[in-house]
């Protein structure tokens, strides 16, 4: 990979990891095999964000990249290979020989590294959420080739200890200075830090241990979660380059609004209509829940804005037992119109009532048009 990491994830060289990690959060939704089916390129692309991120996101190779321009073991590094931390741990880091002899120690990541993270959006229902649900997501991102079992070599072939580190992955050459003799450390070129090298690499993986494949993850979602909501799926993601242990898939939830109920953290609200006579004389209403219809019962004299409450028929507590509350809300429905029976009716209400009322659709156009 030629092009500059930084270029690749569009952001300047003082990004912070936070900065790191939203820029690869958006590409990784522009670029990915689900979003681009068929898509060479955009794959291309996303392997080499995936890359970049992997090397940016650890501070060691960071480092090593922000000084010598490539990642650890590729080359171009005075000191062999080793990380910036390598080199502060030279002059300065335990061992043996005091003033006389300093040691080097830690501080080299050896072996198979863990894979990248991974993002995916899932869409779920209300209820979905209320109650919670398992469900089924696709995703393509890398898995252990199963040809090699994540080794890399090829079948019937394995690995061998690489002779310039003799398997401990780093190298340490002794040099004596006028400050005494140092023990400089860095990773083995000839393995990359792995400790093995690959003879006779795997011709499915090409010796990466590792392939891109479209598979089926089981997400459990727990009752009452939120839209977006960000599940951790540990050991989930993408696979490591040869045996490394898999990478963190985020499952982010994104919960189909319902038009019949609006949530409240716990809680859901609904609007029901009902008739001015209903209001005043009392009534029973039939009302939506996420598990089915239910009665209501409508008190007389009730007024444009009443709230009946029904217990436990909200969303499941995510953090402990129980269950939030539907709240029903009258609306009253005045209509625009009345036939002349109704208003005449109305109209002897009124006067019983000693209300005073105006012409109502007897005004006016009433008029005009009874002369036609």
């Amino acid at each position: 990979m030629s092009a500059d990491l930084y270029d690749l994830l569009e952001v300047d060289r003082s990004a912070s990891q936070d900065d790191l990690k939203k820029a690869y959060r958006r590409l990784a939704r522009q670029l990915h095999p689900d979003a681009n089916p068929g898509d060479a390129v955009a794959e291309a692309k996303f392997k080499e964000v995936s890359q970049a991120y992997e090397i940016l996101s650890d501070p060691e190779r960071r480092a090593h990249y922000d000084t010598y321009g490539a990642d650890l073991g590729q080359g171009g590094n005075p000191f062999g290979g080793g990380s910036v931390q390598d080199i502060f741990n030279m002059f300065f880091g335990g061992g043996q020989g005091g003033f006389g002899g300093f040691g080097g120690g830690g501080g080299i990541r050896r072996g198979p590294q863990p894979g990248p993270d991974a993002e995916k959006v899932m869409d779920i229902t209300l209820l979905e959420a209320a109650e919670g649900v398992t469900r089924d997501v696709s995703a393509t991102l890398p898995v252990r080739c199963v040809s090699c079992d994540g080794s890399g070599a090829a079948p019937g072939t394995g690995v061998v200890t690489c002779d310039g580190c003799k398997g401990s992955g780093e190298i340490r050459q002794v040099r004596q200075t006028l400050l005494g003799q140092m023990v400089q450390m860095g990773v083995c070129s000839r393995c990359q830090g792995f400790g093995t090298r690959i003879e006779t690499p795997c011709t499915d993986c090409r010796g990466e241990g590792r392939r891109t494949e479209t598979v089926t993850i089981s997400v459990p979602v727990p009752a009452g979660v939120e839209d977006g909501s960000t599940m951790r799926l540990n050991n989930k993601g993408p696979a490591g380059v040869r045996g490394g242990a898999n990478g963190t898939l985020y499952v982010h939830l994104r919960v189909a609004p319902d038009d019949r109920f609006e949530r409240d953290g716990d809680d859901l609200h609904h609007e029901a209509t009902i008739a001015y006579t209903q209001a005043v004389l009392g009534t029973t209403i039939t009302v939506p829940t996420l598990h089915g219809d239910t009665t209501l019962e409508v008190a007389p004299g009730s007024s444009h804005g009443t709230v009946l409450r029904v217990p436990g028929e909200g969303v499941t507590h995510l953090r402990h037992r129980g269950k939030g509350d539907l709240f029903v809300h009258l609306a009253i429905e005045v209509p625009n119109r009345v036939d002349d029976e109704t208003e005449r009716l109305l109209r002897e209400l009124a006067a019983h009532r000693d209300e005073a009322v105006g012409e109502g659709h007897r005004g006016l156009f009433h008029r005009r048009s009874s002369r036609k």
